[in-house]
């Protein structure tokens, strides 16, 4: 089985990870590539809707509840703890690469989000870094600096390094 490569979206809250993991997600399809994201939360998400059947079910006690229909399918499940990155992964076998937004201190190469007025230092370790993407100039000892718009830079990088 080949595994998918996984990349993290790294930075301070509000820095425009988002942002910028949408523009990235939309120039990958462009590309022809199946990508997969995880988001990372740190509290706690409500994914089903009180008062429909899929959440009456887990109100009932189901451990596992999937909603299925012709074009998507969505899972709730219970956990005793947090899954690892690693074990969401497993989830997206069938994808060509998996991006997830957040998870600073995992061991996945990171693709940094650095915006003046809202990054105060580096969110990685520069070791784990392949590129920086920010709105200013940057010294970050030889890892890539994309300027904040240059998402098709940002992602020949990854189809060089992880898709080709």
């Amino acid at each position: 089985m080949v595994e998918v490569p996984v990349i993290s979206v790294v930075g301070w809250s509000n820095s425009g990870k988002t942002t910028f993991l949408e523009k990235l997600i939309l120039e990958l399809k462009k590309r022809g590539y199946r990508v997969g994201t995880i988001k990372h939360h740190h509290g706690r998400i409500e994914l089903d809707q009180p008062g429909k059947d899929s959440y009456r079910h887990a109100q009932a006690g189901a451990d596992a509840v999937i909603i299925s229909s012709p074009d998507k399918f969505g899972l709730v499940r219970k956990t005793e703890q947090e899954w690892s990155l690693d074990q969401l992964c497993e989830l997206l076998p069938d994808m060509d690469i998996i991006i997830s937004e957040g998870y600073k201190k995992g061991d996945k190469p990171k693709i940094e989000v650095y915006r003046s007025g809202y990054s105060k230092e580096p969110a990685a370790k520069q070791e784990q870094l392949i590129a920086v993407v920010s709105d200013t100039e940057l010294d970050h000892n030889n890892v890539p600096l994309f300027n904040w718009n240059d998402v098709a830079g940002t992602a020949d990088l990854i189809e060089k390094k992880y898709l080709r």
